[in-house]
């Protein structure tokens, strides 16, 4: 019942009910008066029979059972609509109270009982909303905050590797144990791929931080995939090759197949991947990475599949997520700080592509990638291409 209607029923109340009960009462009280002066029944109507009502033996107990009739009626009246208003009005607005205290207490797991009517029944569900989103925003916080204790760690720890390393090659040279020429450029190239190391996660934590704010640039430019795939897959090939790992590429676009995306974005995205598969490539076979770029009418597909250890199916669903790590004893021996994925994802997706993966353990993963193709009007010379704002991002 919204509280309007009920101001309006409890000031119907104070002005009828009393009227009403009053009458009731005069009618018991003329009742009354007549059984105790039954002369009042043969006295003629008029004047007479007033003047006889105001004589002291009538009017004496007719004034005082009034006055107490007044009395009970606007006792009863007054009990009645406290005890209403108060179970309607002041109870609600206690219960919030309490709810309330218990939010600003950081209890966020108590609940109100039912009121669906009124003004009291909205507040009752918007708190309720209230208290969800908190508890939401609340959870949310716990996890993020978790998962950046996590990263810390990861970082600390991958960090730490490198420069221990560094620190002791360092020491070595300094204590004359490289006394060769050969030791010494060992050591020397060692320094030199931890400190790539080290330079490849900082560099790694900058990325994903900006894109996650939005704060890199995207330069989109039209791409012509054939001839951005094959100087993309010779750079590849070379460091595929000095690690002996074996590498098909297949393209089944048409040679004039272009699409809208940042070079320098989508070569990360590729280089991520494989970086991914090579972590964790499966020595006890050849290692193999396969790259398909195929034509689905509208759009192309790019695949990267490689024959390593696979992913299982309870972890195949948050690889994408940010610092998830499947294991993280496996992957902090490898390195890594389980955001590679996740930046893969959001640079895909700001292209307005999809991303999705396939895998089978101990056989291996299938990265899968769409992006919409560029296309020209053939009469009009009007482009055709359906994609989010290309626009940089400042």
């Amino acid at each position: 019942m919204r509280f309007k209607t009920r101001l309006q029923i409890t000031f119907l109340t104070i002005i009828v009910l009393p009227v009403l009960l009053a009458l009731i009462a005069f009618a018991v009280i003329g009742k009354i008066l007549f059984q105790r002066h039954p002369e009042l029944c043969g006295h003629p109507s008029g004047v007479g029979s007033m003047e006889y009502l105001f004589t002291p033996d009538i009017a004496k107990p007719l004034f005082v059972y009034m006055a107490i009739s007044i009395v009970c009626i606007l006792a009863i009246t007054g009990i009645a609509l406290t005890i209403w208003i108060a179970k309607s009005i002041i109870s609600p607005i206690n219960e919030l109270n309490v709810a309330m205290q218990n939010i600003a207490e950081g209890n966020l797991d108590y609940r109100l009982g039912e009121n669906t009517g009124g003004e009291f029944g909205t507040l009752y569900k918007n708190y309720e909303e209230m208290r969800l989103r908190l508890k939401e925003s609340a959870d949310e916080k716990l996890i993020a905050d978790s998962r950046n204790r996590e990263l810390v760690s990861n970082i600390t720890h991958d960090l730490k590797t490198p420069i221990t390393s560094i620190k002791g090659y360092v020491e070595g040279i300094m204590d004359g144990v490289a006394d060769t020429p050969e030791k010494m450029d060992k050591y020397i190239k060692t320094i030199y791929n931890k400190a790539n190391d080290m330079d490849k996660l900082i560099n790694e934590l900058t990325v994903y931080s900006g894109i996650d704010s939005n704060r890199v640039p995207y330069h989109f430019l039209r791409i012509n995939v054939s001839d951005y795939f094959k100087d993309c897959i010779e750079e590849v090939g070379l460091d595929l090759e000095s690690k002996n790992i074996k590498l098909d590429y297949l393209n089944l676009t048409s040679p004039d197949t272009q699409i809208i995306a940042d070079p320098e974005q989508l070569k990360r995205v590729i280089n991520n991947i494989i970086g991914n598969s090579v972590k964790y490539i499966d020595r006890t076979k050849t290692p193999q990475i396969d790259i398909r770029i195929l034509d689905e009418s509208e759009s192309i597909k790019i695949e990267i599949e490689d024959n390593g250890r696979g992913i299982s199916p309870r972890d195949l669903p948050n690889i994408f997520e940010r610092f998830y790590r499947s294991d993280s004893s496996r992957n902090s021996s490898r390195g890594g700080s389980g955001i590679g994925l996740s930046i893969v994802k959001k640079i895909v997706e700001d292209h307005g592509g999809f991303i999705w993966a396939t895998s089978k353990e101990n056989e291996g993963t299938c990265m899968h990638i769409v992006f919409r193709k560029y296309e020209i009007a053939e009469n009009s010379g009007e482009e055709v291409y359906e994609q989010q704002d290309f626009d940089n991002r400042g």
